[in-house]
């Protein structure tokens, strides 16, 4: 899983490296502060026209909990175990499909390799349309325009590493909760200021004595874009920092390795996968 990652971004990170005079020896190009900033909850966001969906989608949620399915998956990506390619077939409305919303840009959740989509969410994709007796469709699109996708009744479900949020309850029904995720801030190797902390208040402490001279990096639309820039609904104050945003967390971390920006919040599990794969290359 990971080396696929890897492979990804040592293509767009090989001339970055290169220009910045690469990495010491003892030094890691990045690290991530090993303290959780945020408690969330991911969930599969289900079409509000199909009720009967959303019922099948937790009872299967359920089910592969039960059985240790989803713990096998989870193996997959968090321990030893392979991956295993999931394929889309081609949209077609003669042919009864299931079309899942995501943005395969969030490894482990979901990712792509060649042709194929890789990832805890399109994995469990792949086993729902099979337990439906349906034929699986991937659409790939940025993240903030899943949920509206699902809204829109372009997609049955969006299953995107999603976090559960009032305001996207306008677009989707969430299922059942089936993963705990958290935010975590990613710095250089070689940066020291938050060595010290010991919990997400002490981190927050030192980010709210920035100024606009500091930029974070965020991936568009996520948790992290809420906590960085301050969000009511979420109950995040933000800080007094410029939040950049992107189109995927690789992205921003490549922005931190070449010191356009200074420090990057994404979800704890992208943040683990980016930094090894960029960590692996330098």
């Amino acid at each position: 899983m990971k080396k696929i990652l890897a492979l990804v971004l040592a293509g767009i990170m090989l001339f970055s490296f290169a220009a910045c005079g690469g990495n010491t020896e003892d030094t890691k190009a990045v690290k991530v502060i090993d303290i959780n900033l945020t408690e969330e909850k991911y969930a599969f966001g289900v079409d509000k026209a199909q009720p009967e969906l959303l019922t099948q989608v937790n009872d299967f949620i359920a089910k592969i909990q039960k059985d240790g399915t989803f713990e096998e998956i989870c193996n997959k990506y968090f321990g030893d175990g392979e991956p295993t390619p999931v394929e889309s077939a081609k949209l077609d409305e003669s042919k009864d499909q299931l079309v899942v919303a995501t943005n395969a840009a969030f490894e482990p959740f979901e990712y792509t390799a060649g042709d194929k989509y890789l990832g805890i969410d399109m994995e469990i994709a792949a086993l729902l349309a099979k337990e439906l007796g349906k034929e699986l469709v991937i659409s790939n699109m940025d993240f903030d325009a899943v949920c509206l996708s699902v809204g829109q009744h372009k997609a049955d479900i969006a299953m995107a590493g999603l976090t559960v949020k009032e305001d996207r309850k306008e677009h989707v029904n969430f299922s059942t909760s089936y993963y705990q995720a958290s935010q975590k801030i990613i710095v250089k190797g070689d940066d020291t200021t938050f060595d010290a902390c010991t919990d997400a208040a002490s981190v927050e402490a030192i980010l709210k004595g920035f100024d606009k001279s500091v930029k974070i990096g965020v991936q568009n639309g996520t948790t992290g874009n809420f906590y960085v820039k301050g969000d009511a609904d979420w109950g995040f104050d933000g800080f007094p920092v410029e939040c950049v945003g992107y189109k995927n967390g690789a992205l921003a971390v490549q922005d931190l390795v070449n010191n356009n920006i200074n420090y990057v919040v994404i979800d704890s599990a992208p943040a683990d996968c980016i930094t090894e794969a960029i960590n692996a290359v330098a």
